[in-house]
């Protein structure tokens, strides 16, 4: 079984149709509960033969991210895969009097997918194994400007996150991160079509499941252009990482 976070919508709501085309059975949360209910109801008309559990979950609650996370594992008897992608794209830049989404991002991005890793790793440290993944962002490599820069502080946050709970090398745990590039979502949909590299949400998506998949430690995703474009990014000066992404 493969649980999903915000999964009402975006990339998570294309993740639980590819997840389930390709034979799993789904637990799937988001603080949208009629969302999920017409997700269910689509994926049941597609796929008659797979389970799909919904929950409402604010993922800024910690109790009830523990709580929730401990139902679907009793309903399902085991959870294989938790994939910690709820998140948010708000952001103002610092010092112009909107502290407040700043704030509310970094407190679903951040703080909420530490309460997702503590929840999922209870449950695979019981169970002996499992499948962290945790949805991060190319903005991640590099520190962003403007509106961008708690998000991408974030999202280099959780990448860090998961790479310090893969090196405790937990006996049957697998830790993934996935870096999006551009791919179209509720999050980014007012964003200009002409974006660079921004690819549809099922072709964005397709990429981040074969990744999953394969349980790489880490990803960019679509290969291309993000594999070369994110080994730039980590050398260049930042007056050209400006110009690229």
């Amino acid at each position: 079984m493969v649980l999903i976070t915000g999964a009402s919508a975006g990339l998570g709501a294309e993740m639980a149709r590819q997840f389930a085309a390709l034979g799993y059975d789904l637990a799937l949360c988001a603080r949208r509960v009629d969302r999920l209910a017409q997700l269910r109801d689509e994926i049941a008309g597609r796929h008659p033969g797979r389970r799909v559990g919904v929950r409402a979950l604010d993922v800024t609650d910690d109790a009830a991210v523990t709580a929730v996370f401990k139902e679907f594992a009793a309903e399902f008897g085991r959870v294989d895969r938790v994939i910690v992608n709820a998140g948010l794209g708000k952001g103002a830049p610092l010092g112009t009097g909107r502290a407040d989404a700043n704030r509310e991002t970094a407190m679903v991005n951040f703080m909420a997918a530490l309460a997702q890793s503590e929840a999922a790793l209870e449950i695979f440290r019981g169970q002996g194994s499992g499948h962290l993944v945790v949805i991060s962002s190319m903005s991640a490599l590099r520190g962003m400007r403007r509106s961008m820069t708690t998000y991408a502080a974030t999202k280099a946050g959780v990448a860090a996150l998961a790479e310090g709970i893969r090196s405790e090398r937990i006996p049957g745990v697998d830790v993934s991160v996935i870096f999006p590039g551009y791919i179209r979502s509720e999050m980014n949909e007012r964003v200009q079509q002409r974006t660079k590299f921004m690819v549809d949400t099922a072709t964005g998506v397709r990429a981040m499941v074969r990744a999953i998949e394969k349980r790489r430690a880490k990803a960019y995703v679509p290969a291309w252009p993000w594999v070369p474009i994110g080994a730039a990014m980590r050398v260049l000066p930042l007056s050209v990482v400006r110009r690229m992404v």
